[in-house]
């Protein structure tokens, strides 16, 4: 019997997963929990075999963050992510956090079920239509300082507050956006810290 924990915070979805995957005679919901925080607390105490987990939930930490706490807390539960959308941002996060799955919620139960047994068995997953987007994630082209100025622009910063921060000159500064506006090839600042917000870089 896999005994599962469920973090899915649209409370309709969450109780229709339950009940389909309560059908199966070898899934056992442990657990069905609305946040990242309630699923690492409630991982905790149930010591589930394998957990999935929305990625976009409320709370203190998202899906990947509970997927990153339970890797270090509970390193014997597995972790399954569910997402409405297939973003590269989000693709390079999980990768990154080295979870177990990665599954679109357009997927059937059949797929559903199928993939918590083979995360279970201790294989990966990765939604069919996600492997080209997964093979296709570019390398971050931005320096580690450059991401600083960026994440500083996305939070509303001007030149003069950034080099405040980050003890540059204004100037200086400028010529960082400048750079990496051109690197992402962006039409404006605005337009690289989406870029750069979809890709996952900052």
């Amino acid at each position: 019997m896999i005994r599962m924990l469920l973090a899915e915070d649209q409370h309709v979805i969450r109780e229709a997963l339950v009940t389909l995957l309560s059908l199966e005679p070898d899934i056992e919901v442990v657990e069905a929990v609305e946040s990242g925080d309630a699923a690492v607390s409630a991982a905790l105490v149930h010591r589930p075999d394998v957990a999935v987990l929305d990625i976009d939930m409320p709370g203190e930490i998202d899906g990947l963050g509970a997927a990153g706490e339970l890797r270090s807390r509970l390193p014997g539960c597995r972790t399954l992510m569910l997402t409405g959308h297939g973003k590269p941002g989000h693709l390079r996060r999980a990768l990154a956090s080295q979870v177990d799955g990665f599954l679109l919620k357009t997927a059937s139960p059949e797929e559903l079920s199928a993939a918590i047994r083979k995360v279970a068995r201790g294989e990966r997953v990765l939604d069919p239509s996600l492997a080209i987007t997964a093979w296709n994630l570019a390398d971050n082209p931005l320096t580690p300082r450059e991401a600083d100025v960026l994440r500083l622009v996305a939070a509303g910063a001007e030149a003069t507050e950034i080099a405040g921060q980050l003890f540059l000159s204004a100037g200086t500064v400028r010529n960082y956006i400048t750079a990496i506006v051109t690197k992402l090839n962006a039409r404006n600042r605005t337009d690289a810290v989406r870029i750069a917000t979809e890709a996952g870089w900052i």
